[in-house]
């Protein structure tokens, strides 16, 4: 094995120890569940009668609350797993919680979020049976971010550099770029494990930092300039966005375990939390102080300034979604595909019972109003200091 197979190899297996992500084809056509639950109504609008039972299912977040998942909050405080006959556990995650892993056992939660390449590489190790049925984010919220006198502006300048990334899985985005730019890390560069926030950019022992959009790039605004006295600006600093850059891999998608899907009833079930976490989204598109205060009573730990800045990077990476929240936008797949086969995260690509689009297609139909958020615009936010 080569001096880069091993580097990857490594990596993957970190990613299965660690905490914190040919092409798929269409998805198997079985049959759609009902449009609501019984002695309910379809639930786009209109007062539902009560259901004659509800059903208990839970829903493993990737990470502790914060505005990452108002579209969940939303979907509970508003009533809509309510609607459709459903009682939501909210499970947090966290640095000592890995979704895919808890997610992949026999009587964990129904659902699970987590990050494509994570979800591969436990189905490809024969440690997981999650299917994706529904990918919320249609875009990945990872950056580089240095200070703009550090003349860092594309991978091709991460050589002779302290480049940091996260590990457990996190940093194959970078790695990749700059791979594509011809840099190795341990020979073109140093790669330095950074951890989950931005403290080694700021005290200058990495010249370029791994951040997600909607929260480390976000602590970054939020922090005294000691040259100055005042909040770093966004001229002060540089991105790169993988998104452009090419190496961009889909992150939050909705998983469940197909041994759980196949049972009698239960692609019912997951229909109906499909349509009502998909209402909790547009909730969030249209109202997002609601989402926000949603977040801040689910417990979050982050400020209240810090949670609005997310939610307003959160939105963007849902909306607009062409095909319908929840669809699987192919291109992106195949793109996370090829990464994680070259990286060795997974060995080949994965078959075709990796996604399904008919739970979330059967979904979208039983909800009224735009489910593909054609005319969004990013709102503003005022970055606030600490992100309170």
């Amino acid at each position: 094995m080569g001096t880069r197979n091993r580097f990857w190899a490594g990596l993957a297996m970190a990613g299965l120890l660690g905490a914190a992500c040919s092409a798929g084809t269409a998805a198997p056509t079985s049959a759609p569940g009902s449009a609501a639950p019984s002695g309910g109504a379809p639930s786009g609008g209109g007062a539902p009668s009560a259901p004659a039972a509800m059903t208990e299912v839970a829903l493993q977040l990737q990470w502790a609350p914060q505005a990452q998942f108002g579209g969940y909050f939303a979907a509970r405080d508003q009533g809509f797993y309510e609607e459709e006959g459903l009682d939501v556990e909210i499970l947090d995650g966290g640095p000592d919680v890995i979704p895919q892993v808890v997610g992949s056992e026999e009587n964990g939660p129904e659902f699970t979020i987590s990050w494509v390449p994570k979800v591969l590489e436990v189905r490809a190790a024969g440690q997981s049976d999650l299917v994706n049925i529904a990918q919320i984010f249609q875009r990945s919220g990872t950056l580089s971010v240095a200070f703009a006198d550090a003349g860092i502006d594309s991978p091709e300048d991460f050589a002779g550099k302290n480049v940091g990334a996260w590990g457990f899985g996190n940093e194959y985005e970078v790695i990749a770029a700059a791979r594509e730019a011809g840099l190795e890390p341990g020979t073109d560069f140093t790669q330095v494990t950074q951890p989950f926030d931005m403290s080694l950019l700021l005290n200058g022992e990495v010249d370029v930092a791994e951040a997600m959009i909607y929260n480390e790039y976000a602590q970054v605004l939020e922090t005294e300039d000691p040259a100055t006295g005042a909040l770093y600006q966004p001229d002060d600093l540089t991105v790169i966005d993988y998104n452009e850059v090419g190496t961009a891999m889909l992150q939050d998608a909705i998983f469940a375990r197909e041994a759980w899907l196949i049972e009698e009833g239960n692609e019912d079930v997951a229909e109906r939390f499909l349509r009502a976490s998909f209402r909790g989204w547009m909730h969030c598109r249209e109202n997002p102080d609601d989402c926000i205060q949603a977040t801040v009573d689910a417990g979050s730990t982050l400020g209240e300034g810090h949670q609005a800045w997310m939610m307003n990077e959160i939105n963007p990476l849902i909306w607009p979604s062409p095909d319908g929240i929840g669809a699987m936008p192919e291109d992106t797949w195949q793109q996370t595909v090829d990464i994680s086969v070259e990286a060795e995260i997974i060995p080949a690509a994965p078959d075709e019972t990796a996604y399904r689009t008919d739970l979330a297609e059967n979904a979208r139909e039983g909800i009224e109003g735009d489910v593909t958020g054609e005319g969004f615009t990013k709102g503003t936010v005022q970055v606030t200091p600490g992100g309170e």
